[in-house]
């Protein structure tokens, strides 16, 4: 069992920039792949970034590339997201997720542990 905790949502005006983290305990973080997803009102849930157990490869979604960066500190326990240039359209719940295979996905099925999410909103 992972137990994920999120923080570091807010309240932010677009181009500004947040820092979310997302630390873990329970078993090893080192073996699990962790996601970052988020939920907007009325939308399903949807694939933000990604990174494998050493940081090395990470993997975003159009959306974001360019602006997010996703790293860890397997030290510390802890996935960061680092969002820049936010616009409206980023607000949302954001979630951070584990994923005990060693295959880089977007699809929240192939999450097995879940945060409770923290929420992001973007004003114009």
């Amino acid at each position: 069992q992972v137990q994920l905790v999120e923080s570091g949502g807010g309240l932010v005006q677009a181009g500004g920039s947040l820092r979310l983290s997302c630390a873990a305990s329970g078993r090893t973080f080192s073996n699990y792949f962790m996601g970052w997803f988020r939920q907007a009102p009325g939308k399903e849930r949807e694939f933000v970034a990604t990174i494998s157990w050493t940081g090395f490869n990470t993997y975003y979604a159009d959306s974001v590339k360019g602006r997010f960066t996703v790293s860890r500190d397997n030290a510390k326990n802890t996935v960061y997201l680092q969002m820049n240039s936010l616009k409206p359209e980023d607000t949302a719940v954001y979630y951070c997720a584990a994923d005990r295979s060693s295959v880089i996905s977007e699809r929240v099925d192939s999450y097995d542990y879940w945060g409770q999410g923290t929420q992001v909103t973007v004003s114009s």
